[in-house]
């Protein structure tokens, strides 16, 4: 299967280098424009918070484990 764009996939690539764990999963729901990051597996968030514009972070013991971007889909830059 052939990338689309490579290059929006390469620029990722020094935002990721920055990352405590250099582990990264992704998944997009297509039906509900959400994008899930997450930084440990298994990812147990224990806290969360709801940024301003529709991201959600989660907590784990204080350390952030992911990330749930909403309304994915309608953005230009996360």
């Amino acid at each position: 299967m052939a990338i689309g764009n490579l290059q929006n996939y390469l620029s990722l690539i020094p935002s990721l280098k920055q990352l405590d764990s250099h582990l990264l999963w992704m998944s997009y729901d297509e039906e509900a424009d959400t994008l899930y990051i997450n930084f440990k597996k298994p990812s147990i968030a224990d806290n969360s918070e709801l940024t301003d514009d529709d991201i959600i972070i989660r907590y784990e013991k204080e350390q952030v484990v992911g990330l749930t971007i909403l309304n994915a889909g309608k953005r230009k830059n996360v």
